[in-house]
């Protein structure tokens, strides 16, 4: 073939692709076959708008490795096309108010990709909200976030961009959130229980995903920003306690029937193998959620209520099982109300370390610490006892110490939702207790 033959061909090719289907235009992907081996990270029914004619057509979409395949029935083994995700921008697509009921999602390929697939975009529709949304956290886990996205990506990821803003004991999302609740929610009713704006609260969202750090006027909703506090907790790829730590925390929540002082031990000893990270967010949550009990009187936020509300965004199981919830719940519940009530114990001041600190050069006289641990030798505050340890605590009055687990399920089964509370939920009498000073830096 001449040289001028070649240039012919390969203009061809580029005019054919400029009006190729996402169908015809697979065939130029390398991966556009799936690998049988790959666990298949979601799959399902989604609506695909064609390129062209711009009708929709129902197709059976699989989430697999960094490709997203899809095919014309379930049973098929050769996928008509596939969407090659890492670089990509998945967006919610708002719709009008006639067109209700139309979930409408985008995913927008690298630069790179559009010009190598011939497609700039493919507009999909989901059968519900709660569908969607789930959709597009996975998507987006699996696309890569652009630099100094919060949502949905790790926290030693978070942490690890967030040094260059300065030093702070956890994510700047969370210290935000609580300040502002601190500031404005103490006297609030069902903080944390209610639910906040919802698009209100995927601005919020979308702003500190596009690397923005939006500060909340006076005016701003409360019970908005509790919601995009608990949203954010929730949509960690890995929760707070880890998935490998769950049952152990679960045997916590059991033995505090039988024997308290055992469960307190064993729950330190969990805390003790958190990662570092993990660790220091649970203690400043824990602080910050029992400054928040203290006004239960007026606020109607008992420990009780807040470990029901809040504990299962951070414990959780790996299986997105109701009846596996359901099963988990109560423990959740017990544990999460200890580590608030007994936060002073089990997250003592001297354990306070900045979130991942640089690397700093080895002492040949001192044994390293692991980065992944909280970093047991420092020194140890002096052995309290149970009974003088919680002499100094503001304590739950006896009509606070009932267990109420209803409504937590509202969060627990909501997966990928953005904040689905309900108005009813089964509160304890408030407690009446003394008022003391939140500390939470060292």
């Amino acid at each position: 073939m001449s040289l001028s033959q070649s240039a012919c061909l390969l203009l061809s090719i580029a005019r054919s692709r400029s009006v190729m289907t996402g169908e015809q235009m697979a065939a130029f992907h390398p991966s556009s076959t799936p690998n049988p081996l790959e666990r298949p990270i979601k799959m399902g029914w989604l609506k695909k708008q064609r390129s062209i004619v711009k009708n929709w057509q129902q197709r059976y979409f699989v989430l697999r490795a960094q490709q997203l395949y899809y095919y014309k029935d379930e049973e098929d083994t050769k996928p008509q096309g596939c969407v090659y995700l890492p670089g990509s921008t998945i967006k919610e697509i708002a719709t009008n108010p006639e067109e209700a009921g139309k979930f409408v999602f985008e995913i927008i390929p690298a630069s790179w990709d559009q010009n190598r697939m011939g497609q700039d975009s493919y507009v999909l529709m989901a059968s519900s909200q709660a569908e969607m949304e789930e959709w597009v956290k996975f998507l987006r886990r699996v696309a890569g976030s652009p630099s100094g996205a919060v949502f949905g990506q790790r926290l030693d990821e978070t942490v690890a961009y967030e040094q260059k803003f300065g030093s702070h004991l956890v994510p700047i999302l969370v210290e935000k959130c609580a300040d502002f609740i601190l500031e404005h929610g103490r006297n609030e009713e069902g903080i944390f229980r209610l639910p906040g704006q919802d698009n209100l609260v995927k601005q919020l969202r979308d702003a500190f995903d596009a690397g923005e750090r939006p500060s909340f006027d006076r005016d701003t909703d409360v019970h908005t920003v509790a919601s995009l506090l608990k949203l954010y907790l929730r949509d960690l790829p890995e929760p707070v306690v880890p998935w490998s730590q769950y049952e152990g925390f679960l045997l916590c929540g059991q033995l505090t029937n039988a024997d308290e002082a055992k469960a307190q031990q064993e729950l330190m000893k969990q805390l003790s193998i958190l990662p570092r990270d993990n660790y220091s967010l649970l203690s400043y949550i824990c602080r910050f959620l029992h400054e928040i009990q203290l006004n239960c009187a007026v606020n109607k936020m008992s420990v009780d209520n807040l470990a029901t509300v809040i504990g299962v965004n951070l414990i959780r199981s790996k299986v997105e099982d109701p009846a596996v919830i359901m099963r988990g719940t109560p423990q959740i519940q017990r544990v999460m109300t200890m580590m608030i009530r007994d936060h002073a114990v089990l997250f003592p001041k001297s354990k306070d370390v900045p979130l991942s600190p640089p690397a700093q050069k080895n002492d040949p006289k001192k044994a390293p610490v692991a980065r992944s641990s909280v970093g047991w030798d420092a020194t140890e505050d002096p052995r309290i006892s149970r009974t003088d340890s919680f002499s100094s605590m503001a304590t739950p009055c006896k009509a606070c110490s009932g267990v109420a687990i209803w409504g937590v399920l509202d969060d627990a089964v909501a997966v990928g939702t953005t904040d689905t509370d309900t108005s009813e939920h089964t509160l304890k009498p408030p407690c009446l207790a003394s008022k003391s000073s939140f500390y939470w830096r060292s």
